[in-house]
């Protein structure tokens, strides 16, 4: 699998997706610790769910997890190198999203466990990324797929000697 179309030297779809998720992901890591943004910003803790700190009024925020999406953009990006990282990076990502939200829906969110920290905000964010993640790559993963399956005709079996 190569790292660009090889017809036009252009990235394919599926790396384009995994440079627009990256990017955002990148962009919230940072306004994560934005004034004006992100509330609260002087009680921004390492980590934990005792942090009011919240990214947009709605999502509640550490240094841990700022963190975590700007190392996630960055992995994103070097994985979009190539159609096949760049696969992995939508389907391993979303299904990291999926398990965050369910560990999201079966902690006690005002208990030490919640240590990212995520509040029901980031639970339906988590799910919404995690299926919208596995969406983008399984179908721009099969779209490029079967662009690029090679094609047998139907009367090119192979003849048998006599």
């Amino acid at each position: 699998m190569s790292h660009m179309n090889t017809r036009t030297g252009a990235a394919t779809p599926i790396q384009k997706a995994a440079v627009v998720v990256s990017i955002a992901f990148l962009v919230v890591g940072v306004l994560g610790f934005v004034p004006g943004i992100t509330t609260n910003l002087d009680d921004l803790t390492v980590a934990g769910h005792e942090t009011d700190t919240m990214l947009l009024g709605l999502f509640q925020v550490s240094i841990l997890h700022n963190i975590v999406h700007l190392l996630l953009g960055v992995v994103g990006l070097a994985m979009a190198r190539t159609a096949s990282s760049a696969y992995l990076f939508l389907i391993g990502g979303g299904l990291v999203y999926l398990a965050l939200w369910i560990y999201g829906l079966v902690i006690d969110l005002d208990s030490s466990a919640n240590f990212v920290p995520v509040n029901t905000a980031d639970n339906w964010l988590h799910l919404a990324l995690g299926a919208g993640m596995i969406l983008l790559g399984l179908a721009l993963g099969r779209r490029r797929q079967a662009k690029t399956s090679p094609t047998t005709p139907a009367d090119s079996t192979p003849s048998q000697p006599v």
